[in-house]
């Protein structure tokens, strides 16, 4: 279990079978962001949240059973007003 930003992200690395990486976690309510090494694809499992792309000029809205995009060698905001619980699969 990893803990960022003073324990508002709370995060668990699975290493499946097939060797693939993945990790869950939550968000508790917050405004955070977020630097990717590698392309990733956020899946929204519980709660809402906004998201904005470094390369885009204003966020976009996701709720449970969507997902967004993001680029390697790039970052993101989110702001969630509630628990946010999510999958993050690993490109």
């Amino acid at each position: 279990m990893i803990r960022y930003f003073d324990g508002l992200c709370v995060s668990h690395t699975l290493i499946l079978a097939s060797g693939e990486k993945k990790t869950v976690g939550v968000i508790l309510p917050s405004k955070l962001v977020f630097n990717t090494a590698t392309a990733e694809i956020m899946e929204v499992v519980a709660g809402s949240c906004q998201v904005k792309l470094a390369d885009e000029t204003s966020a976009t809205a996701y709720t449970a059973g969507q997902s967004f995009n993001v680029p390697a060698n790039s970052s993101f905001t989110i702001e969630t007003l509630e628990t946010l619980h999510y999958v993050c699969h690993f490109a």
